[in-house]
């Protein structure tokens, strides 16, 4: 893999503002995201439901003025000229509004300032496109496939589920998850959600995570132990490249995978329709990994590196060794160990692109908004991409850096990739499949 500081040439202007629509909406939602304090780092899963729930309202919204996939939720029919422009914006608006009204565990600034960006781009889409009777239509239009997605996922109860639990009953064995850090789970009964797509969130859960006394075990504790502290309190094997991966995929994977998605949508040239329904495909599969993997997570309850690495004198296991002051990269979310929802995240992520475009073998770059050097994130002077081959490189790589950030054991990380592909290939082969023509 090359990994470079790419100056990227603006990239063309597109002939399809219809697509360009859609492409804009992504980055409004993603803008929208980061200005409610729910991206780059934050409650990732409520991000991704967001996401989802946009996309889905964008994509039904087009789907009936040209019906060209199977729709979602919204299953109606325009038979009269309508701006497409226009339905985007409305359906886009009509979800993220409201949702992100639902987020009052959060700081009230974050959300407010969240709702005007939204408002403020609804209102700059409506003022570029002439007044007609077609663009009524198209509000309207945008409106009822916004009101369908809301009513499909009224029942979810989000907020609540993304609440600490600070009833969770930490374990005592070697093995079993214990706190990390404050005297709480997050989001103990997030894999009861009902998914987009999946049946259930244990349609594809794994096998359990290796016993203590395994060898492979030993070898994923001693790994991560050795490469995964911070370089101050605790020292690090890791290579400069290797911090700049964990750093890099710390940021938020709804944010991540859009990017790339949005990049590789505008470069192969997709129309409106078409990435109205990668960008539906990808955030279903990206909110159905993180029920999936929290569903796993607290089946297994399994201990994070921090505990395991600090408590290795006493786990039972005659190979491991202690180190009572070992302290990871970052600070470890206070959420079991296995699978790794950042790798779930990537799997899903890359093996939705991967059936989307009829190829592995696809070459991007992307950039991170998580890096130390501000200058080095995504708009800065220098922004920093790295560079992939193909989509199994870019998750895989994904996986690495939770491990290089010191949050997961290697088998986490491995399984929670092949996880996240399952259910990428189950929302693929289930949803907004394509009509025959």
């Amino acid at each position: 893999m090359g990994v470079a500081a790419l100056t990227l040439a603006a990239p063309a202007a597109s002939a399809d503002s219809t697509a360009d629509a859609v492409s804009a909406w992504n980055e409004n939602a993603r803008k929208a995201a980061i200005a409610a304090c729910i991206s780059p780092v934050g409650p990732s899963p409520a991000e991704a439901r967001l996401y989802a729930m946009t996309h889905v309202a964008i994509h039904d919204a087009l789907n009936a003025i040209d019906p060209r996939s199977k729709a979602y939720a919204y299953h109606g029919r325009t038979l009269r000229a309508t701006s497409p422009e226009a339905a985007i914006a409305a359906a886009a608006r009509g979800v993220l509004v409201p949702i992100l009204g639902e987020l009052t565990t959060l700081k009230p600034a974050c959300v407010d300032a969240a709702a005007a960006s939204v408002e403020a781009d609804y209102t700059a889409a409506l003022a570029a496109i002439g007044d007609s009777a077609a663009k009524t239509r198209g509000i309207a239009l945008g409106q009822a496939a916004a009101g369908a997605i809301l009513r499909v996922r009224s029942k979810d109860h989000m907020q609540r589920l993304l609440l600490p639990d600070f009833d969770y009953d930490e374990g005592s064995d070697p093995g079993e998850y214990r706190f990390t850090g404050l005297p709480f789970a997050f989001a103990s009964h997030l894999g009861r959600l009902a998914p987009f797509v999946l049946r259930d969130g244990s349609q594809f859960r794994p096998g359990p995570p290796h016993a203590v006394t395994d060898p492979r075990y030993t070898a994923d504790l001693n790994e991560v132990k050795r490469l995964g502290g911070d370089g101050s309190t605790t020292t690090s094997a890791r290579t400069p490249d290797q911090t700049e991966i964990a750093l890099f995929w710390y940021e938020s994977s709804p944010l991540q995978w859009n990017r790339i998605a949005e990049d590789l949508a505008v470069r192969t040239g997709l129309d409106a329709w078409e990435r109205a329904r990668l960008f539906g495909l990808l955030n279903m599969a990206l909110i159905d990994g993180y029920i999936g993997s929290f569903e796993t997570k607290y089946e297994y309850d399994y201990w994070r590196p921090v505990t395991a690495v600090r408590l290795a004198a006493t786990d039972g296991n005659p190979d491991t060794a202690g180190d009572p002051s070992w302290t990871p990269l970052r600070e470890t979310p206070e959420i079991p160990d296995y699978d790794s929802g950042h790798s779930v995240e990537g799997g899903a992520g890359a093996g939705v692109l991967r059936r989307f475009f009829g190829t592995d073998d696809m070459r991007f770059s992307t950039c991170s908004t998580t890096l130390e050097d501000a200058a080095n994130n995504c708009g800065g002077t220098t922004a920093r991409y790295r560079a992939y081959g193909s989509f199994t490189q870019a998750a895989e790589e994904n996986a690495a850096s939770r491990i290089y950030i010191g949050f997961h054991f290697r088998e986490a990380t491995a399984v929670g990739t092949r996880h996240g592909g399952r259910i990428a290939d189950r929302v693929v082969d289930r949803s907004l499949q394509p009509r025959v023509r």
